[in-house]
């Protein structure tokens, strides 16, 4: 049987949006990190931040937080590995550790069971969604019996793109409709933060 440890990937520069948290930005007047937390509680055995800084800017929030190891940002892959290895230490229990992004504020309540089912089907060791035919990588589960082989990836071989890792292994992919919103829309902008707000106003309390 699975146990998941939720992983909130923010450990990015958000150059995007101006810099800052994305994850602390507002929609419908609560922090995106609110809505994802809240979403994903009840699918998971605990929540982990993977963020970089002065923790005390989430200290709100009251989760552990587990910053990259690697430096200079270096990407997704590195906010997997450090909450991999924050699970090591202190939940040895945990089987699996499921990411998502801070700034995707439409995550299916069913995220991890979908995982799992397709993981179970295709007799996988990890799986990641999709939506509309298009992968997106970074929303994933992870088995951590690949942790060695991960640290390896990325503090040996310098590997950064998700993609490249994954190819590696038996990978599932779990494809969601976008009818009426895609559920990984990422406000990665301050126009996309809007188109979110408007989505939001319209779908946000029937998803």
């Amino acid at each position: 049987m699975r146990r998941v440890l939720g992983v909130i990937l923010a450990g990015g520069l958000a150059r995007r949006m101006g810099g800052g948290d994305k994850g602390l930005k507002l929609l419908g007047g609560r922090p995106l990190l609110e809505i994802i937390i809240e979403r994903l509680r009840p699918q998971v055995q605990g929540i982990v931040l993977n963020a970089n800084g002065d923790p005390a800017r989430f200290a709100s929030y009251g989760l552990p937080m587990a910053a990259d190891a690697v430096p200079d940002f270096a990407g997704p892959l590195a906010g997997v590995l450090a909450g991999m290895h924050w699970a090591r230490q202190h939940q040895p229990d945990i089987t699996h550790i499921v990411t998502v992004p801070s700034d995707g504020p439409f995550l299916p309540r069913d995220l991890v069971a979908q995982l799992e089912q397709v993981c179970d089907a295709m007799e996988t060791e990890l799986a990641c969604v999709a939506s509309n035919g298009q992968p997106n990588p970074v929303v994933g589960l992870w088995p951590l019996a690949l942790y060695d082989d991960l640290h390896a990836a990325v503090t040996r071989e310098g590997i950064r793109k998700v993609d490249v890792w994954t190819g590696r292994h038996r990978l599932g992919v779990t494809d969601f409709v976008t009818d009426p919103v895609d559920p990984f829309f990422n406000a990665n902008t301050p126009e996309e933060l809007a188109e979110a707000e408007a989505l939001w106003a319209r779908y946000g309390a029937a998803l």
